[in-house]
């Protein structure tokens, strides 16, 4: 089955974001995927800055992260929405981790990847408006991403006191379609 690795695009620590990528984390294990799931917090990155890039070369959080990446067959997203757009913190990694390395062309490690996307906000559209900027980058860095999404709105009604979904039909299926297409892409490749 299929490595997946699974981050929210948010580090705040009561972030809706997060209990929803915990709560498909539990669905992917369940479908028969291989889940890591990473704290971006544990991989802080200055503000993308080709000065910087030139000067100190690729920050070592940033090296840990592609690794991470390209060890993996699966991107798994929850990402709050920022201005109708992803959050900083989100475009930043995925931006350092797409730079050249060591003569290593920065696409290598979102090659040959599958990615599902959701987001929560406590809003009405619960993220849907990042999402086509998220699937766009994505995109243009070579990875497939679903054309399912999951999107929670009212988020802050949506889980229970013990912090689980308390509707995770959608959820569910959109996890098993990433854990069932990243499967058939690999024996595919084979």
């Amino acid at each position: 089955m299929p490595n997946i690795l699974a981050f929210s695009g948010s580090i705040r620590r009561n972030s809706w974001n997060r209990k929803l990528i915990a709560t498909a984390v539990d669905a992917a294990r369940a479908a028969g995927g291989e889940v890591t799931l990473i704290d971006l917090a544990d991989y802080p990155l200055p503000l993308y800055d080709g000065d910087l890039e030139a000067r100190d070369g690729l920050p070592d959080n940033a090296q840990r992260l592609k690794a991470l990446f390209k060890s993996h067959d699966a991107l798994l997203i929850a990402s709050p929405e920022y201005n109708s757009s992803m959050p900083p913190l989100l475009k930043n990694t995925l931006d350092w981790i797409s730079r050249e390395w060591q003569g290593e062309s920065g696409l290598v490690p979102y090659q040959h990847k599958v990615a599902a996307i959701m987001g929560a906000s406590p809003g009405a559209f619960g993220g849907m408006r990042m999402m086509p900027h998220l699937r766009q980058v994505l995109n243009t860095l070579g990875v497939l991403v679903l054309p399912g999404q999951f999107s929670l709105p009212h988020a802050d009604e949506a889980f229970d006191e013990a912090g689980t979904l308390k509707s995770p039909a959608r959820l569910h299926s959109l996890v098993m379609e990433l854990v069932y297409a990243t499967a058939a892409l690999d024996r595919a490749r084979a």
